[in-house]
């Protein structure tokens, strides 16, 4: 199993916001993880940053680790500018871009951009369909968006889904993954999912937004420690975690954590 980190600027810390966030990627490749990851949130009452803006910068700073979105909410923008953008992506940092994608799941993400919420998901995989044929160079109803040398296609696509049955098999089918989240579905619902996307012929499941927290008071925890699964308790623990994640079949775990956390992450994953 493979462990990556993902990265979550808080505008509260001190210092300049570019060197932090170069610091935080050359750090994740140094310290051998495969991937740094971002998160993608609009109105959430916090500041935050976009994420292919992130992707680009952690991307140009590193060279070897993959970088991606866990998981970008589509039907919040316009499908072939989102497409035209995550090209300028892909020409930069190339076949390391991991587009993970969702339909979204904070309204309050909706309204600021005026988009319809609860049309969510019946407009993600339309706007996928659109965002490929525009990675692929084909006339859309407007015109056409020439593909940037090396881009044709598009990045990978990994699909994110928590229980819906017909976009966990789409993951399978149509996409390089599948990103199943850790912060809501319970262990045994995992457990369910993760077969239905072998038996319809996956092979690359992923676990997203594994809350870290291995050293610190309960007030340093990230999101505040609501996830369903995370990384607590110490070492033994958290390793522990890690083996269940493993032995339920994820080929892929991205672990929610802060700079000061990087280091004994490495060493409990290097003891698996």
């Amino acid at each position: 199993m493979k462990v990556h980190v993902v990265m979550r600027p808080e505008a509260e810390e001190s210092g300049s916001t570019l060197e932090r966030i170069t610091k935080f990627a050359c750090q994740a490749e140094r310290l051998g993880f495969d991937g740094l990851w971002v998160n993608d949130t609009l109105g959430r009452g916090y500041a935050s940053l976009d994420p292919i803006v992130l992707m680009t910068v952690a991307g140009t700073a590193t060279s070897r680790i993959q970088i991606g979105t866990c998981v970008l909410q589509v039907p919040v923008r316009h499908p072939v500018e989102l497409a035209h953008r995550i090209e300028g992506l892909h020409a930069m940092i190339g076949d390391r871009l991991q587009l993970g994608v969702g339909g979204g799941s904070t309204q309050a993400d909706f309204d600021l951009v005026e988009a319809d919420y609860p049309t969510r998901f019946k407009a993600l995989l339309p706007a996928l369909h659109t965002m490929r044929q525009a990675w692929r160079g084909e006339v859309l109803s407007g015109g056409q968006l020439t593909p940037w040398p090396g881009t044709e296609g598009g990045p990978a696509i990994l699909l994110g889904a928590w229980r819906s049955r017909s976009r966990i098999v789409y993951a399978a089918e149509q996409c390089a993954g599948w990103i199943a989240s850790a912060m809501y579905p319970k262990p045994e619902e995992l457990e369910t999912s993760i077969k239905l996307y072998r038996n319809a012929g996956g092979n690359r499941a992923v676990l997203a937004n594994v809350i870290t927290h291995l050293h610190g008071g309960p007030d340093d925890i990230p999101l505040g420690g609501g996830g369903s699964i995370m990384l607590t308790g110490g070492e033994a623990a958290a390793r522990q975690k890690l083996e269940w994640i493993r032995d339920v079949g994820f080929d892929d775990v991205l672990c929610l954590a802060r700079p000061n956390s990087l280091e004994v992450l490495a060493r409990i994953r290097d003891a698996l």
